[in-house]
């Protein structure tokens, strides 16, 4: 049985001892999040977003998904559901920086965290872009960083299409994400 500390923030090394019990363990500025495992329809949408990015990926390029840590820093260590980063700034167990992209595809139990934690600590470690995908609508939100701060640069659903210029182009529609 794993005890964690409870007269400080937890840290980077306090996940180790966790178990892996198909539960998604991440830190967000020292508080642990724990998420069950996603539905069906999320892992459709994981499965069909990793398999267009990764035909699409540059050389030098890395599609990842989760679990797998990406350090913010000791205190928030993140498990995007899809990331890209650059195949040099990988360790053998995590991404010590910021994803070239980061994804989350929404659940009822983590909306309101992606939507909101997720993006605020990926737009300030730096995170070049960021897209939120929602198998139920079907929906994708798409961010940039520019000067420091994102800003929206796609919000579609059903069948529109989606071209994304960063890190790489890539075409899909929300609706090919879960059809």
């Amino acid at each position: 049985m794993t005890v964690l500390p409870q007269s400080r923030p937890l840290t980077a090394d306090d996940l180790n001892g966790l178990p892996d019990d198909g539960h998604r363990y991440e830190l967000i500025d020292g508080t642990l999040i724990v998420t069950p495992a996603p539905s069906w329809r999320h892992q459709r949408a994981v499965a069909r977003l990793m398999r267009a990015l990764m035909d699409a990926a540059a050389d030098g390029l890395e599609v990842l998904s989760a679990p797998f840590d990406v350090r913010l820093a000791d205190d928030t260590v993140l498990q995007p559901d899809v990331l890209v980063c650059r195949v040099s700034d990988l360790t053998q167990r995590h991404l010590p920086t910021a994803p070239l992209l980061a994804i989350e595809v929404l659940s009822p139990s983590t909306r309101l965290v992606d939507l909101s934690l997720k993006r605020a600590r990926y737009e300030a470690a730096g995170c070049l872009s960021y897209w939120v995908a929602d198998p139920e609508a079907p929906a994708i939100t798409a961010w940039e960083l520019h000067e420091g701060a994102y800003v929206e640069v796609a919000a579609l659903s059903g069948g529109e299409p989606f071209t994304a210029a960063h890190p790489f182009p890539v075409s899909l529609t929300p609706q090919s994400l879960v059809d």
